[in-house]
């Protein structure tokens, strides 16, 4: 263990300029040390069965919470897959784990199943990890652990830096992480990522007891272990970028033609959909309306690096949209499932934006005493909604159970029940 390593294992919230605002803790301001190299080395990258079956045996005899981590391989390469796995665990020390190569990592899961798992920005990362069989009983976050203390910038290098008092190298954290065989100042950047992500997480308990947040903490890390995965986006296609430029339902057509040719292209390929068409091209291609190839090439994104087949391809696409009967087009918008936009309440019911505008500067108020971000305290969403619809009549019980029905946790329903029954009732 280096001399970094002893200091960080001696320090348990040590502060750079980075700390919440009254924490009452530690001033320090030296200059943080440079993780530069994992404490035991980088290991080998484990990419076969045998190999896996050696740290499954090994994790499964470690003890205490184990930090996990996972790099993709996003703007690179179709979907969201993990192509790099980081776990940490006290008697097991660092692997690092090619999920591709191995395929299936569910016996790791399972021996870690009952074990706390420490990820930064863990809703991120579980999609990917649940992909390989890897899902958690337990887990604790360390970003929201830090939104929560009040921390104002909460990436991983900038909580490590401020909490712990270590740099940790920021070059690779958007690399393609695809590449086979991976360099090794990539691999060295992966194991620090887990390198002190326990250390991290032991310090934020502390502090966020000290708060009096621990609780609260609890509620939002076992709230996101238990939470389903997310359903598929509905018209993933309207997220195009420019999609405020497209007014009539025939151009809208014509960017869901295109967007779902690109997307069955990149998927594929395996490559990551804007290198095969731009949003920019989609786009300017929905609104000219191009007539044939020719008039398609002249357009943005359409130029002389796409071959004569596949501008054919394109313009078939937008001759499908322009073919459609008018009963087929894509409706403007999506179908609203909550309330209006907030623009609009003025406008359409005026009591509703005065309830609005009274519980959004009493949520402010409380976040800012609390010092927490206002989305952490109460989504902005669950607050529309409960100020849309009250509860009739207007009480205590009753704005606890909508604003529980509407998945706040118990410390949120707590917390914010009578801010909203105040702004409610005036």
């Amino acid at each position: 263990m280096t001399d970094a390593h002893d200091t960080a294992a001696d320090t348990s919230l040590r502060t750079t300029g980075g700390a919440p605002p009254d924490d009452g803790g530690s001033s320090a301001t030296e200059a943080p040390i440079p993780l530069l190299e994992p404490r035991e080395g980088i290991p080998p990258v484990v990419a076969d069965q045998a190999a896996l079956a050696e740290v499954v045996a090994a994790f499964a005899a470690g003890s205490g919470p184990v930090a996990v981590d996972a790099e993709r391989a996003s703007g690179y390469r179709y979907g969201q897959r993990a192509y790099l796995v980081q776990l940490r665990r006290e008697g097991a020390g660092t692997a690092l784990i090619d999920p591709v190569a191995c395929g299936d990592l569910s016996d790791l899961g399972e021996v870690l199943a009952g074990t706390e798992w420490v990820l930064h920005a863990a809703t991120q990362d579980l999609p990917c990890l649940r992909e390989i069989g890897m899902v958690p009983e337990r887990l604790f976050d360390t970003e929201l652990a830090g939104r929560l203390a009040g921390f104002p910038r909460v990436g991983l290098g900038a909580m490590v830096e401020n909490v712990l008092g270590f740099s940790l190298e920021k070059g690779h954290s958007a690399v393609d992480w695809s590449t086979r065989p991976l360099p090794e100042p990539w691999l060295r950047y992966a194991a620090l990522d887990v390198e002190l992500l326990v250390d991290l997480r032991d310090a934020l308990e502390k502090e966020l007891e000290r708060q009096g947040k621990l609780e609260w903490a609890r509620q939002e890390f076992d709230a996101i272990a238990s939470a389903p995965p997310a359903e598929p986006r509905k018209d993933p296609w309207r997220r195009t970028s420019g999609m405020h430029k497209v007014r009539r339902r025939r151009q809208l057509a014509v960017v869901r033609e295109l967007w779902q040719m690109r997307d069955r292209i990149a998927q594929r390929r395996d490559v990551s959909p804007g290198k095969v068409l731009s949003d920019a091209a989609i786009v300017e291609a929905a609104l000219a309306l191009p007539s044939n190839a020719h008039a398609l090439a002249a357009l943005g994104g359409f130029g002389h690096r796409v071959g004569r087949r596949q501008l054919e391809q394109w313009q078939a696409a937008v001759d499908r949209a322009k073919a459609l009967p008018e009963a087929e087009l894509p409706q403007q918008g999506q179908p609203v499932t909550g309330p209006p936009p907030p623009r609009a309440w003025a406008e359409k019911d005026p009591a509703a934006a005065a309830r609005l505008s009274a519980a959004k500067a009493g949520v402010s108020a409380l976040a800012e005493r609390l010092n927490l971000p206002q989305e952490n305290l109460i989504t902005p969403d669950t607050v529309r909604r409960v100020c849309w619809e009250p509860p009739k009549p207007v009480s205590a019980d009753a704005v606890a159970a909508a604003l529980t029905g509407y998945g706040a946790r118990a410390w949120q329903v707590e917390l914010v029940t009578p801010v909203l029954v105040e702004a409610l009732s005036a």
